[in-house]
């Protein structure tokens, strides 16, 4: 992607806006002007960007603590420090890094703190390595921190084919679980290929099919479905099992307060934590932990680095197609990570 100089003599490239509340086709493509960086910053040429479900969520304003329209979304990325402000080592300059922003990442360059950076392994696809940022980081520590998964366990996981899915099935195999994942049937291929057996949510009963599987239970249910699916994750486990809980996208389009959807999740979830069944309940956001977040990512990049197990980029796409590519999430059709790929002239 070109940059620019105004009239003024200031940097300028692109950036996406989220103008307002609408379908994808809402985003605008503008003009970005990079300004005096502060001490501590460091400026990141962009070269993959991460699309979510939190993108999503936010186009419809429901997104836990998201901005006021208008803002640039784009919560994960990876690029090259091109800039440093005062007070950051020289050695960051061309060092590739990736960051958790939430929302800004979809511009063509960034300012982040440099604190915030964490180097990215020589050698890795800046589009995979985008795919295990937010979504490598959730998965680990859902698997290892949240439900603590060990050898010779089963775990379920809800949307095996999808960014965060196809990581927690590996990660789940990785420490050592039989891993059964719902998909849709068109991508049960994908979810045998990394592991799992497949479930077909939308054709079969999923805890007759589970109990099947495993009759006396699961030992951790992975749950972003969240509604009143959630109840049935919660029965399928058994005894001294974890329901770790990350998400409600079967109430993205309620109406109402978008807060309405997580209470009922805190709700279940607390009533659930003291029940004397000795199964457990948890609430997670990628947040939790953020002493640990910049450790858990590096370990994450370092088993990527490894070949522990693959990010899957469902598509790289233009930042100029920023709407296509959030209606191909929203629509289903993608197994994997959409990434957005700053200079990218044709869609690879």
């Amino acid at each position: 992607m070109m940059t620019k100089m105004n009239e003024t003599g200031a940097t300028t490239g692109t950036k996406i806006m989220m103008p307002h509340k609408g379908d994808p086709e809402v985003l605008t493509v503008v003009a970005r002007e990079q300004g005096t960086l502060k001490p501590g910053q460091a400026t990141v040429r962009v070269e993959a960007a991460g699309v979510s479900f939190a993108e999503v969520q936010m186009l419809k304003g429901r997104y836990f603590g998201q901005p006021k329209f208008p803002f640039v979304p784009g919560y994960d990325l990876v690029g090259t420090v091109e800039e440093i402000g005062e007070g950051v080592d020289q050695g960051m300059i061309g060092q590739r890094v990736a960051a958790l922003t939430q929302t800004g990442a979809w511009a063509d360059r960034v300012t982040l703190d440099a604190k915030d950076l964490a180097l990215v392994p020589d050698g890795l696809d800046p589009a995979e390595a985008v795919a295990a940022v937010t979504n490598g980081v959730t998965a680990w520590q859902m698997v290892y921190r949240a439900a603590r998964v060990r050898p010779g366990q089963t775990v379920l996981v809800h949307g095996a084919s999808g960014g965060v899915g196809t990581l927690l099935v590996q990660l789940a195999r990785l420490a050592g679980a039989e891993v059964i994942g719902t998909a849709s049937a068109s991508k049960h291929a994908l979810v045998r290929d990394l592991g799992a057996i497949p479930v077909d949510y939308k054709n079969e009963s999923v805890p007759e099919r589970v109990r099947e599987i495993a009759p006396e239970g699961v030992d951790a249910v992975f749950d972003h479905v969240g509604g009143p699916g959630l109840v049935d994750s919660w029965r399928v486990l058994r005894r001294g099992g974890t329901l770790v809980t990350y998400g409600s996208a079967s109430t993205l389009n309620e109406t109402g307060h978008w807060l309405k959807p997580y209470l009922t999740i805190m709700g279940r979830v607390l009533l659930w934590s003291v029940l004397p069944n000795g199964k457990r309940a948890t609430f997670y956001y990628v947040q939790r932990w953020p002493k640990l977040f910049q450790r858990d990512l590096s370990t994450v990049l370092s088993l990527l680095a490894e070949g522990k197990f693959k990010a899957h980029v469902a598509r790289r796409m233009p930042l100029e197609k920023a709407s296509e590519a959030l209606g191909l999430l929203v629509s289903g059709k993608a197994s994997g990570k959409v990434v957005l790929v700053p200079g990218l002239q044709t869609e690879g």
